[in-house]
């Protein structure tokens, strides 16, 4: 039984980080199914949430001691289903005549989506949400013809006002100088 699990891990922002950190995915066999950088709020750091599809239960344990060695791996955190808000974000160009125009803006409505663009024959359109929102507007929007599409990575937040670097139980923060 496989379990899709998804980890914020803090570094620091130095030339390499993420490809040894994908580098070491791909040696441990492990897929990466999202994979979204950012900056953080503190200079100097970024954080990377992955999602990873795991084999078994001990599958974010072996990715977390892996990571762990890293030497830019600041702090790992679990984001646990339920206790976190995990978004993403579609931009979507799609066909778009004159008399189709009403439909797609109604559908979009009903996504909470917002065109971005508009062209003379095609809407870019904007989604932002859960991944199962996102594959269902795809659903919905494809019998009117994607020209193009491009689709983030997972972003994820722990809910409550505590932040990464708050939490005792996870991996101290270490400062290479």
């Amino acid at each position: 039984m496989s379990t899709v699990i998804t980890l914020s891990v803090l570094v620091q922002n130095n030339p390499g980080v993420l490809a040894r950190i994908a580098g070491l995915f791909a040696r441990r066999g492990f897929n990466i199914e999202s994979l979204s950088v950012g900056p953080t709020e503190r200079e100097g750091y970024s954080r990377i949430t992955l999602v990873v599809d795991s084999r078994d239960a001990n599958t974010a344990e072996q990715i977390t001691k892996q990571l762990n060695k890293l030497v830019e791996v600041v702090k790992i955190t679990e984001m646990e289903k339920g206790q976190t808000v995990r978004r993403e974000l579609i931009l979507v160009k799609v066909k778009a005549t004159a008399s189709e125009r009403g439909d797609i803006l109604a559908l979009v409505d009903t996504f909470r989506g917002k065109v971005v663009d508009v062209a003379a024959d095609a809407l870019m359109i904007e989604v932002t949400g859960k991944f199962g929102k996102i594959q269902a507007f795809l659903e919905m929007i494809a019998p009117y013809g994607i020209k193009e599409l491009v689709q983030s990575g997972s972003v994820a937040l722990a809910r409550g006002s505590k932040a990464i670097t708050d939490r005792s139980r996870d991996k101290t923060i270490r400062v290479n100088r």
